[in-house]
């Protein structure tokens, strides 16, 4: 799931932020940071992916950032628990084990990573989050994403999306 320019750019406010307190590492991209939903690996038939992306249907979904936490060597952003982000991840991942599509079956955990190979010389600040001017979003694009090693790090291209359409209240 990729994110509007406003969201992009308070991550990249966060991102700033944990610089500025001392962390080091691999910053991911502007342009890739992202939400993995299902990650599907090596699989050579992108169109039927999107083809499964475009048969389960997707409304917007309200998303509300909660943490900034470090796991192993990476700084995430943690999503706050939301059944209706779960219940499409369900409904997708349901989708693509029925037309054969191996995907990664480890438990849905909803973050975007912000640093790898983290060092943190201080710590983290308890009031990151609400410092960087994230709160909520809304998700509105499902993106399948190619990533491939570059010289310079992970390079991300989306090989094809899909717009929610906004529910009613």
């Amino acid at each position: 799931m990729i994110f509007d320019a406003n969201t992009v750019e308070s991550l990249c406010n966060l991102q700033s932020l944990l610089r500025d307190n001392g962390v080091e590492g691999n910053f991911t991209k502007p342009q890739n940071l992202h939400m993995t939903l299902a990650f599907i690996g090596e699989y050579g038939k992108p169109d039927d992916v999107l083809d499964v992306i475009e048969e389960v249907p997707f409304r917007y979904i309200p998303i509300c950032f909660s943490d900034v936490y470090v796991h192993r060597e990476m700084v995430l952003v943690s999503i706050a628990r939301n059944p209706g982000l779960e219940s499409y991840v369900r409904r997708l991942r349901r989708a693509l084990a029925e037309k054969g599509i191996p995907f990664d079956r480890k438990n849905f955990n909803p973050h975007i990573t912000l640093v790898r190979k983290a060092v943190l010389k201080n710590g983290l600040p308890d009031d990151l989050l609400k410092s960087s001017g994230l709160r909520t979003t809304d998700a509105e694009l499902v993106s399948l994403m190619q990533s491939t090693q570059g010289k310079n790090g992970m390079i991300y291209t989306d090989l094809g999306h899909i717009s929610g359409e906004k529910g009613r209240k």
